[in-house]
């Protein structure tokens, strides 16, 4: 402050510097000083000058500047050139001395600054240069450790290598040390520094992506966000440093989520983001009062992106209920958000994503929706997203037209069902007048004109809801004044260019009617729609008008990613899905309008398709019977599983009752009387316990006899039913290639189930085998006590009954061991069969994957055909103009 004091305060001698004088003097020590701090100091009062003094500091100073960034520049691209003279700095960072390395580290970040490229290959292929860096990080002094954490977020700037060098260096491990130090969300500077490295190293790059969630540092995330501890509890309000940490670790997760990321890996993460209770921080932070408008949104797009596409936080954020009375779903309160036009616009925004990525292929929550739009005995005072949806889809607000509109395409894309529910919503315009079809309301307002956005947003409405649904398309054209309001809109000769646009949304409109007809209305069948583009619009400029809608701005802008990034309301066009389907339908729309071949063509598509649902449909019921199925095999795996535990406990019993008897043998033998009498009536009772010992272990044989019979009854259902399915699967041909699939899936899982089976049998046999063996020793101990009796006065046959009890035991603790291997064999099936059921499930998603990829095979092959008949009808014009 004493420097600027100097140059842009009143001189001591009274006589005020005039701001050339000024200029004049900072320029020449910007010239002139040797001291980098000095030089720094007159640019930035040169710049604060030049507010005021435009025309002094560009005449004077103008030269001077672009010379001092020249000879900077200059100085780094020397330094750079020898690669030795980073190595140089990089073995400075090993001494501990602070008056060494501090400027060390300063001086490689100027070096970043201003020659990042070249220094981040010097530093690259320098050995141990990373490491070295990343040692700064644990010295204990903060001043050094702070500028290391900028140096590497220099370094780590587009630099896909650099950046896993620096995660495998432990990278991810010591910044969330440094930050739990500094206090996570309510840290300074340093926590924000952090942050950004991390955003480097994540960002776009899949590898540290993966290993940042195989490390379990997902999981580190979560106490960031904890909004219920005392310090978040004792703070009155939301300081700037805490709101951009939010705004930072905010990104970071959506870094880990992004729909740019491969299916599977964001899959992963937002998985593990559900099992941590990362998303239940995020609701709570959405649900939270208090929250500043920027943390908000940016919370609803990240929460959007962690629901996005995956079915089990689909169902948890329905579940989250606002803190209000009575409590409503959180969906509702940010419904409620996006048709209010007193809401900042970024918010409304965020909320329209997120409710994209709430319905985003999830076919259940979209019934739900939609449930609430239909008539219902519930309480009327209820508000429900339905009736927010209509709310805003006819207010004055043109922006909340346009957001309802793009809600409900949403609430129905991909789903005729729904298409078809949506069709029964009936409205009450007025008192005394009759309901009417939410269809012909929205046709009813486009036709009244309005606003532009209003009228974009319910073309797109209508144009996704009538595409694929041909009962759709006979509702709209039930009403006479459809049709005739869509051929006046197209054949309209405005040059605006918002007229442009919404001609050519009426051309897509007219063109869908033309394309999903079944004639059953004869007025406006297929011929006679083809007939009068023809005679009132011309094909030429339907064609016109249809192709112009890619060539809009606003329409390439939307087609790049789901989520909005408008600044203005007035840029809100196009919606992302919307554009997914105009392009997989424009060339088909061309070819039903043009073509005359194209009915029968079109009939023997439809027909094909819905036999190719048929197809599809039987098949989706026969893998659900099987998966019913192979539960109930699983349940009962478990059932016989819990029954050889049981036997096991048994089995420990009689070794310890043998145990018992072999004490009590010995016994007898230090403790032989006189009198034969007596130890023969002992030898007697024992023979009988050791018999009644030898008929519970047959007992327990059989049951386990009779467990595995039954599992084997149960197996052979299972395989008759596979076997069934099986023969009904070889019956159907329309769709060789699922049916292949599907046909090797079973032939396989039947195979499994027949070596399961023989597995099963084998052990039945062991048993059989195992209970003979125990008659033989059960015979032979009846044989003994006969034995016993006759011999009861002779000392020499008690030793030898005494062997052959010994024997008998030693064959049973044999028929324990057979019996335990037994058990062993059974827990192998079961692991078997546990096997079976994930290649089962893996099975199932390959086939998904497979109708994905014959989608977009058939998708590519109708753009070619039409490229093909735009280049043929190209060299036609040609050939005509050279025979002219």
């Amino acid at each position: 402050m004493d420097y600027f004091r100097k140059y842009l305060g009143p001189s001591q001698g009274g006589v005020q510097p005039t701001g050339a004088d000024t200029v004049e003097r900072l320029v020449d020590r910007v010239q002139s000083s040797t001291l980098l701090d000095d030089r720094r100091d007159a640019v930035r009062a040169l710049k604060a000058m030049s507010k005021k003094f435009r025309l002094e500091v560009g005449t004077q100073a103008m030269e001077i500047l672009i010379k001092t960034l020249e000879t900077d520049r200059l100085f780094t691209e020397i330094f750079t050139k020898t690669p030795s003279n980073i190595s140089l700095l990089l073995s400075m960072l090993e001494e501990y001395d602070f008056h060494v390395r501090w400027p060390t580290v300063k001086l490689l970040t100027t070096l970043l600054t201003n020659r990042c490229k070249e220094l981040q290959e010097c530093i690259l292929v320098s050995p141990m240069g990373v490491s070295k860096l990343m040692d700064l990080l644990s010295d204990s002094r903060e001043i050094i450790r702070n500028d290391a954490l900028l140096l590497l977020i220099q370094l780590t700037r587009n630099n896909g290598n650099i950046q896993k060098i620096v995660a495998f260096e432990n990278a991810f491990e010591r910044l969330f040390s440094i930050v739990d130090e500094e206090g996570n969300s309510d840290g300074g500077i340093i926590v924000e520094d952090c942050l950004l490295l991390l955003t480097n190293l994540l960002k776009g790059n899949i590898s540290n992506q993966n290993f940042f969630r195989e490390s379990s540092f997902i999981q580190r995330l979560t106490p960031f966000f904890d909004m219920d501890s005392e310090a978040q509890r004792s703070q009155a309000g939301w300081s700037a440093q805490k709101v951009t940490n939010i705004h930072l670790m905010l990104g970071l997760v959506r870094n880990l989520v992004s729909p740019n990321n491969p299916q599977q890996q964001t899959a992963a993460c937002q998985r593990t983001m559900f099992q941590c209770g990362l998303l239940m921080k995020l609701c709570t932070i959405l649900m939270a009062s208090g929250v500043p408008a920027d943390v908000l949104t940016e919370t609803i797009n990240t929460v959007s992106e962690v629901i996005r596409g995956n079915l089990q936080n689909q169902e948890y954020f329905a579940s989250v209920l606002a803190p209000s009375t009575p409590p409503r779903p959180a969906i509702v309160v940010l419904l409620m958000s996006m048709v209010n036009e007193k809401q900042p616009f970024t918010l409304r925004c965020s909320v329209l994503y997120c409710f994209q990525s709430f319905l985003y292929k999830n076919e259940v929550g979209q019934s739900q929706i939609i449930q609430t739009l239909l008539p219902t005995s519930s309480d009327v005072n209820t508000i429900t997203a339905g009736q927010l949806l209509c709310g805003g889809l006819f207010s004055a607000d043109s922006l909340s037209n346009w957001f309802a509109a793009v809600a409900l395409l949403h609430a129905i894309e991909d789903n005729p069902s729904q298409k078809e529910q949506l069709l029964r919503v009936q409205l009450a315009t007025s008192i005394g007048n009759p309901p009417i079809s939410l269809l012909q309301q929205c046709c009813n307002i486009l036709a009244q004109g309005g606003k532009m956005q209003t009228r974009v947003g319910l073309l797109m409405l209508l144009s996704a809801w009538l595409a694929d649904s041909t009962v759709t398309v006979a509702h709209f054209l039930a009403s006479t004044a459809n049709v005739p309001f869509l051929i006046t809109q197209v054949s309209a000769s405005d040059s605006d260019e918002h007229e442009l646009l919404v001609q050519g949304l009426c051309a897509f409109l007219l063109g869908i009617c033309c394309l999903y007809n079944d004639d059953q209305n004869e007025t406006f069948s297929r011929a006679s729609l083809r007939q009068i583009i023809e005679r009132r619009i011309g094909l030429e400029t339907f064609t016109d008008k249809l192709t112009q809608i890619p060539k809009f701005e606003s329409y390439t802008k939307a087609a790049k990613k789901p989520h909005l990034n408008s600044k203005q309301a007035s840029d809100i066009i196009f919606d992302y899905e919307f554009t997914s389907i105009f392009k997989s339908l424009e060339s088909d729309v061309l070819k039903a309008v043009s073509s005359a071949a194209f009915m029968e063509e079109s009939k023997k598509k439809m027909a094909s398709m819905q036999e190719h649902e048929k197809v599809v449909n039987q098949y989706k019921g026969l893998i659900q019977e099987q998966d019913q199925e192979l539960n109930e095999t699983k349940q009962l795996y478990q059932i016989i599983q819990q029954k050889y535990t049981n036997q096991e406990k048994e089995i420990g019993e009689m070794k310890d009752l043998i145990q018992q008897l072999k004490d009590k043998n010995a016994l007898l033998k230090a403790q032989k009387a006189p009198s034969p009498a007596v130890e023969d009536g002992k030898k007697d009772e024992e023979l009988r316990s050791l018999q009644q010992e030898m008929e519970n272990l047959r007992l327990n044989l059989t049951e386990k006899d009779s467990a595995l019979g039954r599992l084997k009854d149960d197996l052979t259902r299972a395989e008759a039913q596979i076997i069934t399915q099986n023969d009904t699967e070889e019956n159907k041909e329309n769709n060789p290639s699922e049916i292949a699939v599907l046909s090797a899936t079973v032939n396989r899982l039947n195979i499994d189930l027949q070596e399961c089976r023989q597995i099963i049998t084998n052990k039945d046999s062991e048993i059989s085998r195992l209970q003979v063996q125990y008659n033989e020793a059960n015979r032979e101990v009846e044989t003994l006590k006969q034995t016993a009796v006759v011999n009861s006065h002779s000392e020499v046959d008690t030793s030898s009954l005494e062997k052959e009890i010994n024997k008998l035991k030693e064959e049973k603790s044999q028929l324990m061991e057979r019996i335990k291997k037994s058990n062993e064999e059974n827990l192998k099936a079961i692991d078997k069969y546990n096997k079976l059921e994930e290649e089962k499930k893996s099975i199932e998603n390959d086939r998904l994957g497979v109708e994905d990829e014959l989608d977009t095979l058939k998708k590519e092959q109708e753009d070619l055909l039409v490229l093909l008949a735009d280049q043929d009808t190209k060299i036609d014009k040609y050939k005509t103009k050279l025979k002219n």
